[in-house]
């Protein structure tokens, strides 16, 4: 009779253990993102999570992976490595996310890469492009292309395209974006045989540039190079218009957006991109299209590369088929896939071999000012 009781009770313990698991266990696969949904730079976070959110919607409504939804949860760094560092230690310790996308720029990114690495959290940021980003470890990705192709591109473009032999840049001493884009431009106008005739560099949060374009000016150069992001670089194209240059400026990828922060000044200038929203490619007809429909605004290019990490991601835990996180860097690395931005695969560096467009800025029929594909860039 006890033996039976004792059995029993064994039993109902078993059953007790088996409902706290099978309630503890999470009904969806949770994955993070890190964006800056306010601040300077809030129209690429805004649309960065939105295609992320439209992709992963679109992955549910697939049937999700490994047979769960995904949950995504976001936070907003406003552009602030020490919010970036938060926003991480949140995503980990509390929400317990498989993996994480973001961040978005390259200095808040870097302040979480050895963290990630540390922990064997798989990060893929969409949009970093500093060339020391996937440096920590291999649990870290991107899905762009990094600094040292971007400023290579625009040094090819203006000297092969342009025919500029004569270059000034003016860069962000505070800014590693920044840095890293002017010696990148620098090492390969120079390798093709062009000339460098001044450099010049402000801060962060400079507003009078007029005393760095004069020294510009008089160095007579045929292209200016500016690698920053478009808030900025509307303050400095109208001063370099102020000053009497009408020779093209040309930027990076921080430069998307302008076309909607800047007047007439930046007409005819140039800028490298991940994709161009006027193509002619199936696949960014389709997303531009859904993108459109969903959020009344066309995608710009941080938005396609967005919706591309959340792909790689979701294909990488299918492919695994497990949460665990070795087994979803292993499937990462095994990426060999058409998408919005371009083909792509990963390197020893994790870094994605892929092509950049360059972009001329236009006024369209309607007044306003748009961009045209100028040009494409292979690695």
């Amino acid at each position: 009779m006890l033996k039976n009781r004792l059995l029993l009770a064994g039993i109902i313990l078993v059953l007790v253990f088996s409902l706290i698991s099978g309630c503890n266990e999470s009904k969806t696969i949770k994955i993070g993102t890190i964006q800056p949904i306010s601040g300077q730079v809030s129209a690429y976070g805004i649309q960065t999570r939105d295609a992320i959110a439209m992709a992963i919607e679109e992955i549910n409504a697939n049937g999700g992976v490994l047979g769960k939804k995904l949950e995504l949860i976001v936070e907003d760094d406003e552009a602030s490595p020490e919010k970036t560092t938060n926003a991480f230690k949140k995503l980990t310790a509390k929400d317990k996310v498989v993996a994480i996308i973001g961040a978005l720029t390259s200095k808040c990114t870097l302040a979480i890469t050895k963290k990630a690495q540390a922990k064997k959290v798989v990060l893929i940021t969409s949009s970093s492009t500093n060339d020391t980003v996937t440096d920590a470890g291999e649990f870290i990705f991107r899905a762009c292309y990094n600094d040292s192709f971007q400023g290579q591109v625009n040094a090819k473009f203006a000297y092969e395209t342009l025919k500029a032999r004569r270059a000034a840049i003016l860069y962000d001493i505070t800014n590693d974006y920044s840095k890293g884009l002017m010696s990148n431009f620098k090492a390969k106008f120079e390798e093709l045989g062009g000339q460098i005739v001044a450099i010049e560099s402000y801060s962060t949060g400079d507003k009078d540039f007029n005393a760095q374009l004069t020294k510009i000016k008089a160095s007579q150069p045929e292209v200016l190079f500016i690698p920053d992001y478009y808030s900025t670089i509307s303050l400095i194209a109208k001063q370099v218009r102020g000053q009497g240059m009408t020779i093209p400026m040309m930027g990076g990828d921080g430069w998307d957006e302008i076309t909607n922060n800047a007047g007439d000044e930046v007409i005819g200038c140039y800028y490298s991109n991940h994709y161009s929203p006027d193509s002619d490619d199936e696949d960014v007809k389709a997303f531009v299209t859904k993108f459109r429909e969903k959020y009344n605004i066309t995608p710009n290019a941080l938005a396609a590369l967005g919706y591309d990490a959340a792909y790689i991601l979701a294909d990488a835990i299918e492919k695994a088929g497990s949460l665990d996180p070795v087994k979803i860097q292993q499937a990462m690395m095994e990426t060999d896939k058409k998408m919005v931005t371009g083909y792509i695969r990963f390197n020893e560096k994790r870094n994605p071999v892929k092509s950049a467009v360059m972009l001329k800025v236009v006024k369209g029929a309607d007044g306003k000012l748009t961009t045209e594909y100028a040009g494409t860039v292979n690695p």
